[in-house]
């Protein structure tokens, strides 16, 4: 098999005028830039192996870096650690009181979920 310029992806051709074959692939189509406080974030809090809680924030409609933003921000703010995966902002130990009030100082919409 040989390497191909895979930049335009599967276009082989566009009698487009307007046609850019330098897409960007690395945003998906649900990655809309979102304003704080459109949709509401939902904060559980779960229980991982070995009894530890986390809380976790889910509901984040935005682009792949805004939402690491936000869990840094989130993680600093709380002086714990987290992770951001698929789409969810993941801080360790039971937070969802701050992590509320940092939410609603920022614009966003939170509150909590589950049992």
């Amino acid at each position: 098999m040989s390497k191909k310029n895979k930049s335009a992806g599967n276009v082989v051709y566009s009698t487009n005028p307007n046609f850019n074959s330098n897409s960007n692939e690395e945003e998906d189509e649900n990655e809309i830039s979102s304003k704080p406080g459109q949709a509401p974030l939902k904060i559980y809090l779960d229980r991982l192996g070995g009894g530890k809680f986390v809380s976790r924030i889910t509901g984040f409609i935005g682009k792949t870096g805004e939402i690491e933003l936000l869990g840094k921000l989130l993680k600093q703010k709380c002086g714990v650690g987290g992770s951001v995966k698929e789409r969810e902002i993941l801080i360790q130990g039971d937070h969802r009181e701050k992590i509320i009030l940092l939410l609603l100082k920022e614009g966003y919409k939170s509150k909590k979920a589950g049992g």
